[in-house]
């Protein structure tokens, strides 16, 4: 049980980022760290997706901010 639920875990924290790791990432502040996940996920709810509030897709993240993707 405790090792599906890590999986589980794992798997969020690989298609997912947070605040927190874009205040280590990129060196900035929490409340700048939500400002963007809000500003990412708004241009993914404008293309139809659906979001969760304080998280963002990773993939969309790095397209954005590294050009990953492009």
């Amino acid at each position: 049980m405790w090792e599906l639920q890590r999986r589980e875990e794992y798997s969020m924290r690989e298609k997912y980022v947070d605040a927190n790791e874009l205040v280590q990432t990129l060196g900035i502040c929490k409340s700048k760290a939500y400002a963007i996940i809000r500003k990412l996920n708004r241009e993914l709810e404008k293309q139809g997706y659906i979001t969760i509030a304080g998280k963002c897709s990773r993939k969309y993240f790095e397209e954005k901010y590294y050009g990953y993707g492009s």
